[in-house]
């Protein structure tokens, strides 16, 4: 196998993560501002949207991205003879710290869960990548189907090192057509999961004093079993976006129609922690907490979408980091990397 390149960063990684961001501030805006439950007929769609499309799938997008991550960062260190798994494990308590941090202001955070699992998921590095890909899918298989979400992204870490070893994002060109395969099957996997759990879809609005016992068992069936089939069927439909993904950028006007989210995604932690302090700056600011539809949730994501990506894309004309990547770089090597982009600079490593 030949040794990963040491400084050549993969866009189509960053693409990702802009995209998973994407999906990840709807899902969280509605507990950070203290929505109520859907009251009317667009606030339903707008949840069933949520519920089919969007929950579940991004923040297993972001947990694979992070496996695929750590699978890079380590391979670099150790190519440039540094002392690769002191450094991990120093990142990954500065990232646990941060967690911390965002957990009181955001409790539905995942940044802390990233940090116990890759420490979790290190000595996994020097396992074979089959060994890696069979018990990722088996706790992934496992997890889902109980809907156990908090202990999801360890076997979709795994699965993110399985394919960094495999080399997948560094040899897409030249498995494009099983890249194809791929993502056709699961599109037909997602169809069927999607059609199925619309069988369980709940009454958006239901008038409790006016339906008999049967109706009400029905009713908490389906409240029960439409977010848990969504989250069993997460993974196929997850593994779709990022096959789709993948091969649309291999097109140069998607790569063009698409590039605001190469800048977005390498300041994935930056704008994950700016989502969360724009929207309780907007909330608090315009008194929002409790007293806005979730439909009108949605247009706060837009605004935010908008923000992040010129800021991002501004900062990266300068920039060779984000803020907060600048910082949890200099915790990691101890030193205070340059921040500004000068001409001579080559492209970072991921």
């Amino acid at each position: 196998m030949q040794p990963i390149e040491l400084n050549k960063r993969i866009d189509t990684l960053d693409y990702l993560r802009g995209f998973a961001l994407l999906g990840i501030i709807l899902v969280n805006i509605p507990g950070l501002l203290r929505i109520n439950l859907p009251n009317t007929s667009v606030d339903v769609s707008y949840d069933r949207f949520l519920t089919l499309f969007v929950e579940g799938k991004f923040f297993t997008i972001f947990s694979f991205l992070f496996g695929v991550g750590f699978y890079i960062f380590i391979s670099r260190a150790i190519a440039k003879n540094e002392h690769a798994n002191q450094l991990f494990i120093r990142r990954m308590i500065i990232l646990l710290l941060i967690g911390l941090i965002h957990f009181y202001f955001q409790p539905g955070e995942a940044l802390t869960l990233y940090a116990i699992f890759g420490l979790i998921a290190l000595p996994f590095y020097k396992v074979r990548k089959e060994i890696n890909l069979t018990i990722g899918l088996i706790l992934l298989g496992v997890t889902a189907y109980f809907g156990i979400k908090i202990a999801m992204p360890f076997p979709l870490i795994l699965l993110g090192l399985a394919a960094g070893q495999y080399r997948i994002f560094e040899k897409i060109n030249d498995n494009r057509k099983n890249i194809l395969i791929f993502t056709v099957i699961m599109f037909v996997i997602s169809i069927g999961g999607l059609l199925y759990q619309w069988h369980y879809v709940p009454d958006g609005m239901v008038d409790f004093d006016n339906i008999t016992e049967d109706e009400y068992t029905k009713h908490v069936t389906n409240v029960e079993q439409f977010p848990l089939i969504g989250l069993q069927f997460s993974p196929f439909v997850s593994a779709f976006y990022v096959g789709l993904l993948m091969l649309l950028l291999q097109l140069p006007f998607f790569q063009v129609l698409l590039s605001p989210l190469k800048d977005y995604g390498r300041m994935a932690l930056t704008n994950y922690l700016g989502q969360t302090a724009l929207i309780l700056i907007i909330g608090n600011a315009f008194h929002l907490m409790e007293n806005i539809h979730l439909i009108q949730s949605l247009w706060i994501c837009v605004g935010i979408y908008i923000f992040q990506l010129l800021f991002s894309k501004i900062w990266a004309k300068f920039f060779k980091f984000g803020p907060f990547e600048w910082l949890w770089r200099m915790g990691t090597y101890w030193t205070v990397p340059s921040l500004l982009k000068t001409s001579t600079n080559s492209k970072e490593r991921s």
